[in-house]
């Protein structure tokens, strides 16, 4: 007599479910840790002014810089040098992208010079620009639309050129006009790539703004902080780094903010991720 053995069918592991609260809460919690750890190290003395001042003492002296004006004036000039370089280099680099990635004769006759010129590194450009330009705001502009141009140029070009052939081939199948298909077809499978090409370019865009300003500015928070360095005022110097930091972590989280907002369209359907 046989033993009939009946198998359970094998379930998926369960993964672990975060609730929203938790979720929002887990990514300040290391900074949150490191700044309390900071604030310890001080209030102890195992941490010296003179080499790193308490968070505490920075937080006072943003306080004093907001009060006095000189904090918000520099905020908004180095703003306005980061937006206006992201979009002048930002708009360039996809024209050059979407034009490249769908001509052919574009390709043949552009793509060649703009990747020579982009293995230049573009802060080493800063005694020409300099010369060229002065220390006036062209010259800082100048700097941030070299340095985004390329990431946005790269990604964008990439992001075209590896659409799918079966789906143009489709939307021809259905008729598409040139720009239906584009509109359609093209940009939906190029967006995931653009979109992290302009996140990379983000962090160049500060990278290129704190070299810019720190060399041939006077005005902008790398003035200050290099205006700090000359007096040796720490709590400015860290000041000016965090909020360069910040600035970083709030144009990234605009950028996923689009992210979600663009390609809302992939996760429709889909179960959704501890």
């Amino acid at each position: 007599m046989q033993k009939t053995v009946t198998l359970s069918p094998t379930l998926p592991p369960q993964t672990k479910r975060w609730s929203p609260s938790i979720k929002g809460f887990l990514p300040f919690l290391i900074p949150i840790l490191i700044v309390v750890c900071w604030q310890l190290s001080s209030s102890m003395g195992w941490l010296s002014a003179s080499i790193l001042p308490s968070p505490w003492a920075v937080l006072k002296d943003g306080v004093t810089l907001t009060q006095s004006g000189e904090l918000p004036k520099n905020m908004s000039i180095s703003l306005y040098r980061a937006t206006v370089g992201l979009l002048i280099g930002g708009g360039l680099g996809l024209v050059l992208g979407f034009l490249n990635g769908m001509s052919t004769t574009a390709r043949l006759l552009f793509d060649s010079s703009i990747q020579m010129v982009r293995n230049i590194p573009h802060l080493a450009l800063i005694p020409l620009i300099i010369l060229w330009l002065g220390i006036n705001e062209s010259a800082k502009i100048s700097l941030v639309a070299i340095g985004t141009m390329f990431p946005i140029y790269i990604n964008t070009f990439n992001g075209i050129r590896s659409v799918d052939p079966d789906l143009i081939e489709m939307g021809k199948a259905y008729n598409l006009s040139n720009p239906q298909l584009f509109r359609k077809i093209i940009l939906p499978a190029a967006l995931p790539q653009i979109l992290v090409g302009i996140r990379y370019a983000l962090g160049v865009m500060w990278t290129t703004l704190i070299v810019a300003e720190t060399i041939s500015a006077n005005s902008g928070i790398g003035y200050m902080s290099t205006n700090a360095e000359d007096f040796v005022d720490m709590e400015t110097v860290i000041l000016c780094i965090v909020i360069y930091a910040i600035l970083g972590k709030v144009s990234d989280l605009v950028a996923k903010s689009f992210e979600a907002l663009l390609l809302n369209w992939q996760t429709t359907g889909r179960s959704p991720r501890s």
